[in-house]
């Protein structure tokens, strides 16, 4: 079995949202040897990433703080705004130049209220909702269509 690729040599990814499809996309991140910081409202997903390899994080601003691009994936648009622009969430934790990558399905206005508050720090928002379902999620098939500047598009490929 080959080597795990060197963890320095990989951006640090923050990860929020630890149900049926973010879990195993957490999963699949530390497999392929990224530094990863997790949170989720419950535990048990948190403590089972963590004895794989993840850091874990008391909150979104945690994340955000320890990481340079960040992940949601949240139930729906209503939870996406309170995780980013919320007390102690994303913008409180953000850096300038960091990139949140959204893969909740979610209201496009939602999106866009959430990437024009991010850019005030400036940070890149890039709506990318996933296909494929829980099962297409833990084997790494998950379509993604993806919504954003380009350079964002090209800096997250």
């Amino acid at each position: 079995m080959p080597d795990a690729p060197d963890a320095s040599a990989r951006p640090a990814l923050g990860f929020i949202g630890l149900g049926l499809m973010g879990k195993p996309m957490a999963r699949n991140l530390l497999r392929a040897g990224y530094p990863l910081t997790v949170h989720n409202r419950s535990r048990a997903p948190v403590r089972e990433l963590e004895a794989e390899g993840a850091a874990e994080a008391s909150s979104p601003r945690e994340v955000a703080s320890r990481s340079e691009v960040v992940l949601l994936s949240l139930p729906a648009s209503p939870e996406v705004e309170d995780v980013a622009l919320g007390r102690d969430g994303l913008r409180e934790g953000l850096r300038p130049g960091s990139l949140v990558i959204d893969t909740t399905s979610g209201l496009p206005e939602a999106s866009r209220r959430v990437a024009e508050a991010l850019e005030a720090i400036p940070a890149a928002y890039l709506d990318a909702p996933v296909s494929g379902g829980d099962v297409g999620a833990r084997d790494a098939t998950l379509s993604i269509m993806v919504g954003g500047r380009e350079a964002d598009y090209e800096r997250a490929s």
